[in-house]
């Protein structure tokens, strides 16, 4: 029996609420996940104290893979020469000792590809390259039957809504959802615009979703969605997407969607 996958996103350190951190503390030791995917803007302004304050977040977890990738949160706005240099300095510093953010992470029933979708020379909206929608199909071929593939990444690939379509990743999208839903992804899953929601996709070769989770301890929430994060279950015939809200104190389950897992 696999365990679940914890998945987080828009902490935003720098405007944590204490009391809601040490909720997910809590209930993440209580879900027992198997791993811990963050999609990114771990900090507000990607201040050295904002990376302190996550990596001890992090520390304090449970000791399980943590993969994480940047938002466009954790490079940094008003300097310049830091920005253009070396964007990512600050970030491998504070999280390099869980692994670099480009890799695949695999266990018996699980696997996960995470995307570097943030650029220097953008503020808020993403980017996808051609090598990065090969580099992940070619992953994605080399999983098994029994293994539930996700990709992570920070901005969404696609949203319900029109008004939300300005958030939506750069470059070819439409080509990255088609060659990975070929190779065998089953969710993609990000943060970036503090809405929770599950979509599946059509018109592709194979079921794809996209899972997007919302802000989890940062008092920067959106549509009334409040605080909140994603559990993922492989039931074996069904991958299934859990939405867990913060409220009266605690998190707890208030959403599931259950997604095929379709094998040739």
């Amino acid at each position: 029996m696999s365990g679940p996958l914890l998945h987080l996103s828009d902490l935003h350190f720098g405007t944590e609420q204490p009391a809601v951190v040490q909720a997910l503390l809590a209930v993440a030791h209580r879900l027992a996940p198997e791993a811990i995917i963050v999609s990114g803007d771990v900090t507000q302004r990607a201040r050295r104290s904002q990376f302190a304050a996550a990596r001890a977040f992090f520390e304090a977890l449970p000791a399980v893979p943590l993969l994480i990738v940047p938002g466009n949160h954790d490079i940094a706005l008003f300097n310049l020469a830091e920005r253009l240099l070396q964007p990512y300095a600050a970030f491998i510093r504070a999280f390099g000792r869980w692994g670099a953010i480009e890799r695949t992470w695999a266990s018996p029933h699980w696997q996960v590809t995470t995307v570097n979708t943030t650029r220097r020379w953008r503020h808020q909206q993403g980017q996808l390259s051609p090598a990065q929608i090969h580099r992940v199909a070619a992953a994605l071929r080399r999983a098994t039957p029994e293994q539930a593939r996700l990709v992570v990444v920070h901005q969404p690939l696609a949203a319900p809504a029109a008004n939300e379509h300005g958030h939506l990743l750069r470059g070819p999208r439409e080509l990255a959802l088609a060659r990975w839903a070929e190779a065998g992804a089953d969710a993609v899953v990000g943060g970036h615009i503090h809405l929770p929601y599950v979509l599946p996709l059509a018109g592709l070769a194979r079921p794809l979703a996209v899972a997007q989770a919302g802000s989890a301890v940062s008092r920067r929430v959106r549509h009334a969605a409040g605080n909140s994060f994603n559990v993922y279950r492989h039931l074996g015939y069904a991958l299934r997407a859990e939405r867990w809200d913060y409220t009266a104190g605690d998190f707890g389950c208030v959403q599931q969607t259950e997604l095929a897992l379709e094998r040739p």
